[in-house]
């Protein structure tokens, strides 16, 4: 027989099931109340000469349940917490000395060299679109790209060494 009495004589076992089921006392004690909160409301529901354990058990599983398949479905899927826990941010001081490094070579080179390498590597332009605008043949800027990444190249490794000469 549902009455409030009797609930509140199952709430030590439904307690310890809802420990069981969440293996977290505060999840399991928020359980509990949903669940004696769900008897409440459908004790209309229950049956004469059933097991309140039962019945109330079978809720709080099934709160359980729909709270778990909730949580991966949402949670673990649009929490962005544990994304940007796993994400590293690059130390910005080393980029900066790394874009230093460059322009420092890249002050060193042709203008011949500079041109076809801000053509091509940054603004990202096809050879044959570089070969029309600076009227030379597509060879012609394959030779001179490759020439002017040695010479960028060369230099970036001469300021290295002139820098760990110097430290």
């Amino acid at each position: 027989m549902f009455t409030h009495t009797a609930l509140l004589q199952e709430t030590d076992h439904l307690k310890r099931f809802a420990l069981r089921l969440t293996q977290n006392i505060s999840d399991a004690e928020d359980l509990l109340q949903a669940t004696l909160l769900r008897a409440l409301e459908k004790k209309h529901l229950f049956i004469k000469g059933s097991n309140l354990f039962s019945w109330t058990s079978r809720m709080m599983y099934n709160l359980f349940v729909s709270g778990y398949r909730r949580k991966v479905k949402f949670e673990s899927q649009y929490d962005p917490e544990p994304v940007l826990q796993q994400q590293k941010v690059p130390p910005v001081q080393d980029i900066k000395m790394e874009v230093l490094e460059v322009d420092e070579a890249m002050r060193t080179l042709s203008d011949q060299h500079k041109e076809i390498l801000i053509m091509i590597c940054v603004k990202e332009m096809p050879y044959a679109e570089v070969a029309k605008i600076l009227n030379i043949p597509v060879g012609t800027v394959r030779s001179r790209l490759s020439r002017a990444r040695q010479s960028l190249s060369d230099a970036m490794s001469n300021h290295n060494n002139n820098y760990k000469m110097a430290a």
